[in-house]
């Protein structure tokens, strides 16, 4: 048997990993700015990571949720206490995907409407209702193409207020800061009068913050930048460094009915322990702000590479924290694998010509100057 091919890989493979470092098969050593896709929060191979998690394997890896599991209870009240979300409730299953189906779905339980308004360009899953909601007609099968999505352009309140009129739309999904669709921001105003209007007209209002969220923005969650408080939030990568979690946070308007929601993996005693070990690493060593600090000064640094005289095939620079969109005027591939192959450095991308940056949460001043001197070195031959 041989594996089905949906990824086009590059030829290198990883085998060790340490804070913002990962390693190859053959020795060589790559500087991560790309956190297995968002993933990575606290690092690679954190000693105390390491050592929660195995002190749970040698004690109990996984039962059913049909008996109690004081992990979760912990989780959730510390969850809740460093989000500021402690009045909310917390469902635990294995997938950013998952967060987002169960999110829509409890949303649809709770007024009985089945239309849905998302961003153009988001994205939210490759599962039946979250990659309906997701902006990309290439990977929406004719299965999940039900008619339930009305897309609209970000930022324009006007057209997303005259689709909420029809007094037919279920839930509003939105990323504050979208990922696949290029950094792209909400801005203040967008949200809080998204938020208003979904009040008005009984809609649920939720936030993505599968990448943009834990810590990657310089706040906990991105849409607290907003200053709005969405009725619930998703999440999953950066939740448990790598242990396959994810999680709804949910408004305690929304009362739970046994049969609902359930799940066979989801908030396990290993999951659990790998992520109140990331809540340990953030609270000790100060990651979320650790990301906003170094994430400023790691776009200031982009952004005068963009202000110098010569071309450097740089066109603009987005994000927040350490989130962060290099728009290029060639497309990305041009300076992505040599970036791979010739500099051991890993970036993300987006669309056709954006570079995608999201390293762990620990990443160094140091360690930032070291990309922008191996992006420097790859523009220069370009």
């Amino acid at each position: 048997m041989k594996l089905f091919d949906v990824y086009p890989l590059f030829d290198v493979n990883i085998v060790k990993g340490q804070g913002c470092k990962v390693w190859d098969d053959k020795g060589q050593e790559y500087l991560d700015l790309y956190g297995g896709h968002a993933v990575i929060s606290v690092g690679h191979s954190h000693p105390h990571y390491i050592n929660k998690v195995t002190e749970q394997l040698n004690k109990i890896g996984f039962y059913s949720n049909s008996v109690i599991n004081k992990l979760q209870a912990e989780l959730a009240e510390r969850l809740g206490r460093i989000s500021g979300y402690d009045d909310y409730q917390l469902f635990l299953i294995n997938s950013g995907a998952e967060a987002n189906e169960n999110a829509l779905k409890l949303a649809s339980f709770t007024n009985g409407r089945t239309r849905v308004l998302s961003a153009e360009k988001a994205f939210h899953g490759r599962t039946s209702l979250a990659v309906e909601v997701t902006n990309n007609p290439k990977i929406i099968a004719p299965i999940n193409n039900n008619g339930h999505v009305t897309y609209l352009p970000m930022n324009d309140l006007p057209a997303w207020e005259t689709e909420l009129q029809k007094g037919d739309v279920c839930a509003v999904i939105l990323e504050c800061i979208q990922g696949v669709g290029g950094i792209k921001l909400a801005t203040k105003e967008f949200a809080q009068g998204l938020q208003k209007l979904c009040k008005q007209h009984n809609t649920v209002f939720i936030c993505d913050e599968i990448q943009c969220g834990y810590g990657r923005s310089g706040k906990f969650f991105a849409h607290q930048w907003l200053d709005i408080k969405p009725d619930i939030i998703t999440v999953a990568k950066g939740i448990a460094n790598g242990f396959p979690m994810g999680a709804v946070l949910i408004s305690p308007d929304f009362q739970p009915v046994y049969g609902q929601l359930g799940t066979t993996f989801g908030g396990n005693h290993l999951a659990c322990a790998a992520a109140l070990a990331v809540l340990d690493i953030f609270e000790k060593e100060h990651l979320v702000e650790n990301a906003q600090e170094v994430g400023e000064y790691l776009m200031e640094r982009l952004r005068s590479i963009c202000r110098c005289g010569t071309s450097t095939h740089i066109t603009d620079i987005r994000g927040r924290g350490l989130m962060i969109g290099i728009d290029l005027d060639i497309p990305h591939k041009d300076v992505r694998q040599p970036l791979i192959y010739q500099e051991h450095c890993f970036t993300g991308c987006a669309g056709t010509n954006i570079l995608r940056l999201l390293p762990p949460l620990c990443l160094s001043k140091a360690e930032a100057d070291l990309f922008i001197e191996k992006l420097n070195k790859i523009l220069a031959i370009l």
